[in-house]
């Protein structure tokens, strides 16, 4: 009579070996908390550099707009390549650990459906730069990262799509909150980024069993 148990307990093992098989499970938590930090140091600097430019405004009656502005890509594109350095150095080990390749089919799906609405969104921030609509920044980076996450949940971590419906969330929201666009950055991709790092180490990293949050 154990026998329908044994199968039922057999056809569950096939099932979580093809569920593992067709996912890149090897992010880590790490990742997502060196991401956010970096976010929120990047946030950090701009702010400074934000007050710099009114402070000089006020004592001169000028400031130099596309010095500010040069600034804050600058700032934007280190803290993009510091976290997205954070991102693989952690993946790389917790690849290893898991003794799954880090560059296979399922990752290279994993990155092209992240890729796209992100690189989608780069171009469309360019646009918003060129045309010196700066409020609308941080609200479209924050919706086309979301769509990014939610695209690429079906190749990785299921749960990861709701770090993808919250930025979306939150960008919208920012739509409607002008001034505020770095408050909303921070805590989209600084503060969010950190908490969900810290659920997903919980949950994932520290389990052999990959169950979703």
């Amino acid at each position: 009579m154990e026998k329908p148990t044994t199968d039922l307990s057999t056809l569950q093992d096939i099932k979580k070996i093809m569920e593992r098989s067709s996912r890149f499970i090897s992010l880590s938590g790490w990742s997502g908390i060196a991401a956010g930090l970096c976010a929120l140091a990047g946030a950090g600097m701009a702010k400074i550099r934000i007050d710099a430019y009114f402070k000089e405004v006020a004592s001169t009656g000028n400031g130099c707009t596309s010095c500010l502005k040069y600034d804050l890509i600058l700032i934007a594109a280190i803290v993009f390549l510091a976290a997205l350095i954070a991102a693989i150095i952690f993946t790389y080990f917790k690849s290893k650990s898991d003794g799954v390749p880090i560059w296979g089919a399922t990752s290279k799906r994993l990155l092209w459906n992240t890729l796209l609405p992100m690189l989608t969104g780069g171009v469309f921030i360019l646009k918003l730069i060129l045309i010196e609509e700066i409020g609308l920044i941080a609200p479209s980076a924050l919706i086309f990262y979301g769509l990014a996450l939610i695209n690429g949940s079906k190749y990785t971590m299921g749960d990861i799509r709701y770090l993808g419906y919250a930025q979306l969330l939150l960008g919208m929201i920012c739509l409607f909150a002008p001034g505020s666009g770095l408050i909303y950055w921070a805590l989209g991709f600084g503060v969010f980024h950190i908490i969900y790092g810290i659920l997903m180490w919980r949950y994932h990293d520290n389990n052999e069993e990959d169950t979703e949050i």
